[in-house]
């Protein structure tokens, strides 16, 4: 009997599931997507949240944990040095399952499983400034000239270099 054993079979041997699930989690960390069918993305979530809970962590015995499960070193350091670090704030949560049709071939039920990496947030100044238009960001910086042609900029700044001296 399987008790105690909440994660699903996926049809296969243990040691297979553990080495399919290893390199799916590879390749969602180095992509930051992948396509596989349902249930394998569902049982997958809860390896790569998982991990990421060890990046958050950073320490030695964290990331020797998290070297269990992805081999490849480079994909490891993405983790703990760039992936983790963006998800400091958020308390659970990583990654999204949405759900795209079926395969051709056998009508499996497929899903695309891609991490939730944070957009970085707009200073204030920023975020103003992309919802002004030209003239706006001219008149705000102090430019008198804002919104006139290349001709009538060159004649009003003539006049106040003639108007100086």
């Amino acid at each position: 009997m399987r008790h105690a054993k909440t994660t699903k079979k996926l049809g296969r041997t243990v040691a297979h599931k553990k080495a399919m699930l290893s390199n799916m989690a590879t390749s969602l960390f180095r992509h930051h997507a992948v396509i596989t069918t349902t249930p394998k993305a569902r049982v997958l979530r809860s390896v790569t949240e998982r991990l990421i809970t060890l990046g958050k962590r950073g320490d030695l015995h964290a990331r020797r944990m998290a070297a269990r499960q992805v081999k490849d070193r480079g994909v490891l350091r993405k983790l703990f040095d760039e992936i983790a670090p963006q998800f400091a704030t958020r308390p659970g949560g990583y990654t999204r399952i949405i759900k795209i049709g079926q395969r051709k071939g056998d009508g499996a039920a497929l899903a695309k499983l891609e991490l939730l990496i944070p957009k970085a947030a707009p200073t204030s100044d920023d975020s103003r400034s992309k919802s002004m238009g030209k003239a706006a960001k001219n008149r705000k910086s102090g430019d008198a000239t804002a919104g006139k042609s290349a001709k009538a900029k060159s004649k009003t700044k003539a006049k106040a270099a003639a108007e100086e001296s």
